[in-house]
């Protein structure tokens, strides 16, 4: 992700304690999950959340309840792939403000779990990228909504060997090794200073082409085969952003706004696409 779109911010490891002990969201009595329900200008979604990444469903929740999402925009949308909110900054964002830079100064631990993958109406945390980000680690309120295309199982397994550069990736940046790299990344994104950027990144890419015929490549479980290859979705973001729901309701109101016209350089719909107001529902 470049620089205006990257997916945000500053560790807080104590907030997210917080919210983990002191929020208590309605369940749905027959599966045990909370329902929220997006209101659109375009329509409504509704959304189940999973008990099994705590972390992003208690922050999701207490944002909601706190009425933070309420008038946000849509700013991020790019069709057979997904579209992203979340935005603190997109509530009064003029129309020609580049998005994706806003949140709370604090970010949410990973928590990615095999069994939930960005099949179509799938809920994710956006976050920062790889290098800015070696945790990976979750945006405190910026999410996306996977629209997503159905694949054959050639292109799944394109898919596959793309998952496992990627994370190949993150565990050549995590090493020891490496830490005066990252930090040296660090300071010339602070600076801007794009040419030196590139330099890093060749470096570790460089050693990511030498590893890379070594290493297994990933494998998609039964149940993400079938459904990327039905319903489809974005498998090449498995296993590098949490997922943490499913959309159950309104799937046609998330092809209405992928489908929209954007803005080439940011995706940006060029009609602004407003969330109304999100709620928790029984």
């Amino acid at each position: 992700m470049n620089c205006k779109n990257k997916f945000i911010s500053l560790f807080t490891v104590a907030f997210v304690c917080i919210l983990s002990v002191s929020f208590k969201p309605l369940m749905d009595g027959g599966s045990g999950q909370t329902k929220v329900m997006i209101l659109t200008d375009m329509g409504v979604i509704k959304i189940r959340l999973y008990n099994e990444t705590p972390l992003h469903r208690d922050n999701f929740l207490k944002l909601v309840k706190d009425h933070y999402y309420d008038s946000l925009l849509f700013h991020r949308v790019i069709q057979n792939f997904m579209i992203q909110g979340g935005d603190p900054d997109s509530k009064r964002a003029l129309p020609d403000k580049t998005l994706g830079d806003g949140g709370p100064p604090y970010t949410i631990p990973a928590e990615f779990n095999p069994k939930l993958f960005h099949k179509k109406g799938a809920l994710a945390a956006a976050r920062e990228s790889d290098l800015d980000n070696p945790s990976q680690a979750s945006s405190g309120s910026q999410f996306y909504i996977v629209q997503g295309k159905v694949f054959t199982d050639s292109l799944l397994k394109v898919q596959a060997k793309r998952i496992t550069k990627m994370k190949l990736f993150n565990q050549i940046i995590n090493r020891p090794e490496n830490k005066t790299l990252l930090e040296q990344y660090t300071r010339y994104a602070k600076a801007a200073i794009p040419d030196s950027l590139k330099y890093i990144n060749d470096i570790i890419n460089k050693q990511l082409d030498t590893e890379l015929p070594g290493v297994a490549p990933y494998a998609f479980s039964e149940e993400q085969t079938k459904t990327y290859t039905t319903t489809g979705g974005t498998p090449h973001l498995d296993g590098s952003y949490t997922v943490f729901g499913e959309v159950y309701e309104g799937f046609e109101v998330i092809d209405d706004i992928a489908k929209q016209d954007v803005e080439r350089k940011t995706s940006r719909p060029k009609k602004d696409i407003r969330i109304i107001s999100v709620s928790i529902i029984q």
